[in-house]
């Protein structure tokens, strides 16, 4: 049979399998020392105040009881550590930069009794690999001291004889200069030179019988300076400030149950007067300065469920134990250490400040700050009124005759010329002796100025301070609240002029811009009863589809439900840390951010605002997820009208129920006969109505007002799409009157 030339040729099989040539392994090599050094130097000295932390700690082994800092470009340009501790002697000058060389210990068995900070001997020979290091010392009974300088963990030359005061001076110039990327990480000056100032502070409030001293260089002033005390709450007060010190408690926990828990605590931790946006806590193990996250998990949780108003304390500890209880050689740059029985000293610690804490919740004290009532009015003066003052001054006890058409109501205190001087609308619950203490408070909580250091977030602030209305600031600034025209504008008097402000798209504005400014630095709502994510998403989804006869969308918002808890849990460590809304483990919503003092959002309108976190957020995107959760938050938190119709006027017939006065279980009843009906009032729900609505006005008022006036820039758009709308002139309605 002859074959086409169409006909597919198939290659026989042989039996024979083609080889394919094996790739051989990577070869091992040992890497140069060079190479290893500066690895290793990477991990330990991570940012300059790890150098600085190192230094410190070798002052305090040398027994120094005065240690100063001076710093450049936040430590890149410079760090220079200066102690009057015993010095170093001129034998080991040539190995003092060398890895593992070291006083502290001799054998590794020296480390379950070490008592010294450092011990590894590689801060030093580190940041010779990193920096220019030079070293001054003299130790006692020497003539003079000697200089030297070391690169790559030797030196560079011979010590050289000089002049010098008791003590080392170690300083460490051009940091990570041979680091690239590691040195455009680390560009924020100002934040570095934070975590320094901060680092000596935490040194300071501890080695209370030691002088501390941080400054920048060519600065005639230090930015911590602390001189020996014989109490640590004087210490606190020097470092941290008078308004931390008066709120601050005692605490002792011991124990001595060798097979169990074997420790000792002395602490100072914060009582329900002490307020701030984030925890601070300072805490020492065996004279280390340390982290313990699980500690300081375990304090936050007693402090949110016993003092949700002051959940962010100030915490200082010092744990005493046992030096083979614990283990120091767990961290590279010495941050953590792990303790025997962990679990049980943080559990008896939890408790002890948990029992403090309760008993000191019986009282609470509050400072009261005198406020001139002039104070309260030139807030809200205008610049008109303002100039004919300042020109009737000059003219001694001549008065300037004002035009009647131009004389305006100026003084918010004043009642007259408001909507509630001819309509009695008191809110149940909220007694008139309670507005000074909302309005001291707002008045004293200014625009937040420690804005995460999140470029975007910069960036998102700047955005709304170029975009910001110069006429409708002036506007909000000098407004006075006249009341409320409906359910959602307001009226606003400013000058001569009457506006209509629409106050839900105000303050969600007003919302949006306080989330930004409050970035990381939020207190926090605790509720009452945690509400899990999958049930609050599910409700939201049954609200969009209410109008909907069928269960087709069921199985399809079960996923939805599913896929969006999954989400926001593993999104819970960011949400918690920069935006305050805890999610717990267990997929349950535990607190929510305060984004203005004093006011509380409508708690029904959760479901929605968790459906849109899950649902509007742009995640990949750093500013664009920050901006949508932002304005999530804001639409969330903003005024908007109660779900409940407004019981004035029409929305009466809501809470009116239809009743038969005949019997409807009669079953001669016809289709003709004719049944008695008569209107009855549901006076509970309508009462309920009645005290929301109130509320919401009364907030309105007392609180977004107030808060716009200090805090609020209002964005062009206002202007633009009706939110903000004049309607009256005084000037023309005195034409208008002059012409009937």
């Amino acid at each position: 049979m002859e074959p086409h030339a169409d006909d597919e040729i198939i290659p026989m099989d042989t039996g024979v399998e083609e080889e394919v040539p094996r790739q051989e392994p990577p070869k091992i090599l040992r890497l140069d020392n060079s190479v290893v050094n500066r690895i290793a130097a990477g991990e330990v000295i991570q940012r300059p105040v790890s150098a600085i932390k190192e230094l410190v700690e070798n002052s305090l082994d040398a027994q120094s009881t005065s240690v100063n800092v001076v710093v450049k470009d936040g430590g890149l340009k410079l760090i220079q550590v200066s102690d009057d501790g015993h010095g170093i002697r001129y034998e080991d000058l040539p190995i003092l930069c060398e890895r593992h060389t070291t006083s502290k210990l001799s054998k590794f068995e020296d480390l379950q009794s070490i008592r010294s900070m450092g011990f590894r001997g590689e801060a030093l020979a580190s940041m010779t690999y990193v920096g220019h290091v030079t070293v001054t010392t003299i130790t006692k009974g020497q003539l003079h001291g000697y200089r030297v300088s070391y690169r790559d963990g030797v030196m560079e030359h011979e010590p050289k004889p000089c002049a010098a005061v008791k003590g080392t001076q170690i300083t460490v110039e051009n940091l990570f200069y041979n680091m690239s990327a590691r040195r455009k990480t680390l560009q924020n000056v100002s934040d570095d030179y934070t975590k320094i100032v901060d680092l000596l502070s935490r040194f300071a409030i501890h080695h209370i019988n030691i002088s501390f001293s941080c400054r920048k260089h060519g600065a005639t002033r230090a930015d911590v300076h602390s001189v020996g005390s014989t109490s640590r709450l004087d210490a606190i007060r020097t470092v941290y400030g008078a308004s931390v010190a008066r709120n601050l408690m005692k605490i002792e926990v011991s124990e001595n149950d060798k097979a169990c828990s074997d420790f000792k605590m002395d602490g100072l931790i914060s009582n329900s007067n002490y307020t701030a946006k984030k925890i601070t806590m300072v805490l020492f193990i065996n004279e280390r300065m340390v982290d313990c996250s699980a500690l300081k998990r375990a304090i936050e949780i007693v402090y949110a469920a016993t003092l949700p108003k002051a959940s962010k304390p100030f915490i200082y500890m010092s744990i005493i134990l046992p030096p083979e209880h614990v283990d120091v050689n767990v961290h590279p740059t010495k941050k953590e250490v792990s303790l025997l029985n962990q679990e049980v000293i943080i559990e008896r610690i939890q408790s002890a400040v948990e029992s403090k804490l309760r008993s000191s919740n019986d009282t609470r004290t509050f400072q009261e700050q005198d406020v001139e009532s002039s104070a309260a009015s030139q807030m809200v003066i205008s610049s008109d009124y303002t100039q004919n003052s300042s020109q009737s001054g000059t003219a001694g006890s001549k008065s300037q005759k004002v035009p009647v058409q131009k004389m305006v109501r100026t003084d918010s205190t004043d009642p007259a010329g408001r909507l509630h001087a001819y309509v009695q609308m008191n809110p149940p619950g909220l007694p008139e002796s309670s507005l000074n203490t909302v309005r001291s408070f707002v008045r004293m909580r200014r625009n937040p100025k420690e804005a995460a250091n999140l470029t975007s977030v910069q960036d998102l602030v700047a955005e709304i301070d170029q975009n910001c209305h110069a006429g409708l600031l002036n506007t909000v600034r000098h407004c006075v609240y006249i009341g409320m025209a409906d359910d959602v504008f307001a009226l606003l008097q400013h000058d001569t002029h009457l506006y209509l402000a629409n106050v839900v798209n105000l303050s969600k504005e007003l919302m949006y811009q306080q989330v930004l400014c409050r970035f990381a630095h939020f207190n926090a709502i605790q509720l009452s009863n945690p509400a899990p994510l999958y049930e609050l998403i599910s409700l939201a989804l049954r609200e969009e589809d209410v109008n909907s006869e069928s269960n087709e969308n069921d199985d399809f918002n079960k996923k939805v439900a599913e896929t969006s808890t999954k989400l926001l849990k593993l999104k819970a460590e960011m949400l918690e840390e920069f935006f305050c809304i805890h999610i717990d483990v267990n997929g349950n919503l535990a607190r929510l951010p305060v984004v203005l003092d004093q006011y509380t959002p409508d708690m029904d309108r959760v479901p929605e605002f968790v459906l849109s976190l899950a649902n509007d957020i742009d995640w990949e995107d750093e500013k664009n997820c920050i901006q949508s959760i932002s304005a999530a938050i804001g639409n969330f938190y903003a005024m908007h009208p109660p779900l409940l119709p407004n019981p004035s006027g029409d929305g009466l017939q809501f809470y009116k129920r239809i009743k038969s006065s005949g019997n409807p279980e009669d079953e001669n009843i016809g289709a003709d006969d004719t049944m008695t009906m008569e209107n009855e009032i549901n006076h509970g729900l309508l009462s309920e109505a009645e005290t929301i609505w109130a509320q919401r006005e009364w907030s309105i008022q007392h609180v977004l007002i107030p808060s716009m006036k200090l805090f609020f820039k209002p964005p062009h758009s206002l202007a633009e799409n009706g939110s903000f709308i004049r309607v009256a002139s005084l000037e023309r309605l005195y034409k208008i009157f002059e012409r009937c």
